[in-house]
């Protein structure tokens, strides 16, 4: 056993230091790691080498809202809150925000600030656990499988609103059906009757009744796929030279769905029987609570909320300035998120109190879940509104602006799987099992993994974190976790879409997707054992002291 301390250059300035880490000793093939503060060197990377930093602090912000505040805001928050006792959602969901949420928010960013990597480089602090920046990876592309064809049904929407006439106002078009029934009839109580608005989307869109099941996929419909690749077009020119470019285009992506928000609220405020919807939105009903449905909704929902969990928020923060006030960012934007949810669904449930007055029936008939909200119930209010189609031209595109803002990923081959004539059995498989558990899973090994930081934290902004956020670190995120992991395990319900119930085969295939990104860190920890001479014991007590003197800065 040896042990070398590389030296020092004295610091002459004043000001955040950075650290270097240098080799100390070796035992067992594990290579013990120790700190010595330098010199300031800009924005170096860890390797040496220069690394790209945000023209703006600005552009860093709107980034991480824009990436955080995206299409599940706007549909699946509203619903959710609807669907479990109204008001009483927001009594798990703040819950969760603040002994979970804005704690790991702020441990994402501030991880990525101070070691200046992407979501598996970032462990380098702790080997060992490492396979949880490979779950984070993994998570991301699976969402990505299905989050880019959001984005392609927007633009089509949005292509087919530049009209006279909406096309989903009648039952005259060639992909109707018999069971078709005009807007201005009371049509939502009769069972054997259909939407122009649902008909245009799931059999003039997506031509679902082509197609009998998740095994009857057919080939890509040729409109959908042009959408797509315009997205893909899009994303490509929006990111081809990284931060600088991303950081401008968010100045529209991140702003522009609150003004179209705002504008759609005063609008849908004046409108008959929207106050019933948001009477609806906002009622109590605290026995609700007693389902532990709600609460894994809940939890599930912060995650997507926030965008913990996605290896995004590690990414964009590692191009900060090694001062940034990590805290300060931390606070605003996962505040600004949360609102925007609570925002949204006055937007939404104002216009579900709508169509429920027009059609005489009762709120809970006029709701549904997933896309169904966004592409059938909205574009049917829009519909009956005068001057239409410029309505529908300003929804879309809020729509594209919120999908592009998260879309950060580029996977056009998975993403043709559900433009196909039965995609959207795919598209809500991949929903039902890509980022349920398996998020919940990858935000556990986070939290477990990352002890003891505080040091870094105070290097970086000067103030170490306050004895709350310590004890979510280090307690309370974990055992919660914990328990919502183990409780989305024992309440599992199949999924299904509409009247159609998946296939056991399907189900099995989702829950192999799903255990595929999680098994990535007892995997990676078994290949990290096993390369390395010694016995069980003594490799393990020598991971567990380089994460620990990597994570415990001398100074």
């Amino acid at each position: 056993m040896s042990s070398t301390i590389a030296p020092v250059k004295p610091s002459g300035t004043a000001g955040p230091k950075e650290v270097e880490l240098v080799l100390v000793k070796e035992q067992n093939g594990v290579q013990f790691t120790s700190s010595a503060l330098v010199s300031p060197s800009g924005q170096t990377h860890p390797s040496g080498e220069e690394r790209e930093t945000w023209g703006k602090k600005i552009d860093f912000l709107l980034s991480v809202i824009g990436f955080a505040v995206d299409l599940a805001n706007v549909w699946r928050f509203p619903y959710l809150c609807y669907k479990n006792g109204g008001g009483a959602f927001l009594v798990p969901y703040l819950f969760f925000m603040v002994i979970a949420g804005m704690p790991l928010f702020y441990m994402e960013l501030a991880l990525g600030q101070y070691n200046r990597e992407g979501a598996a480089g970032v462990w380098k602090i702790c080997p060992l656990f490492k396979g949880v920046g490979f779950t984070v990876i993994l998570i991301s592309l699976y969402v990505g499988f299905y989050y880019n064809v959001i984005i392609a049904w927007a633009l089509f929407y949005l292509f087919s609103s530049f009209s006279g006439e909406l096309p989903w106002i009648h039952c005259n078009n060639t992909w109707n059906s018999p069971n078709c029934s005009d807007l201005n009839s009371t049509l939502l109580n009769d069972t054997y009757k259909t939407t122009p608005a649902l008909e245009y989307f799931e059999r003039g869109v997506l031509h679902l009744h082509e197609s009998s099941g998740i095994d009857d996929l057919g080939l890509p419909r040729w409109q959908l796929t042009s959408c797509l690749a315009v997205v893909i077009v899009v994303l490509y020119f929006s990111l081809w030279k990284g931060v600088k470019t991303s950081g401008k285009v968010v100045w529209i992506t991140a702003t522009m769905p609150y003004v179209v928000l705002t504008v759609l609220l005063l609008r849908g405020v004046t409108l008959p029987g929207a106050i019933d919807g948001i009477k609806a939105y906002l009622s109590v009903d605290f026995l609700r609570l007693c389902d532990a449905q709600v609460w894994i909704e809940a939890a599930t929902q912060i995650c997507f909320s926030l965008g913990v969990g996605f290896g995004v928020l590690i990414a964009f923060s590692s191009y900060n300035k090694f001062s940034n006030n990590c805290y300060r960012d931390a606070i605003i934007t996962s505040s600004i998120n949360s609102l925007t949810s609570f925002f949204s669904g006055f937007v939404i449930f104002s216009f579900l109190g709508y169509m429920s007055h027009k059609h005489n029936v009762a709120l809970d008939k006029v709701a549904t879940d997933g896309p169904g909200l966004v592409f059938i119930i909205y574009p049917e209010a829009i519909a009956t509104l005068p001057g239409s189609s410029v309505w529908a031209v300003i929804f879309f595109i809020m729509l594209l602006t919120l999908g592009i803002d998260s879309a950060v990923s580029l996977r056009i081959l998975s993403d043709l799987i559900s433009n196909t004539r039965g995609g959207i059995y795919v598209f809500t498989l991949l929903d039902h099992f890509a980022a349920g558990t398996s998020i919940l899973f990858g935000v556990l090994i986070e939290a477990i993994g990352v002890d003891r930081f505080s040091d870094d934290i105070q290097e970086m902004i000067g103030q170490r974190p306050g004895l709350y956020w310590r004890l979510c670190w280090k307690f309370v995120s974990p055992c919660f976790l914990l328990f919502m992991v183990v409780v989305s395990f024992a309440t599992f319900n199949p999924p299904k879409y509409g009247s159609y119930y998946f296939p056991a085969w399907a189900t099995m295939l989702g829950w192999c997707l799903s255990i595929s990104s999680m098994i990535m860190v007892p995997l990676y920890a078994f290949y990290k054992f096993c390369s390395l001479p010694g016995s069980f014991c003594d490799v393990s007590i020598s991971y567990l002291s380089i994460c620990k003197m990597n994570q415990v800065k001398s100074h």
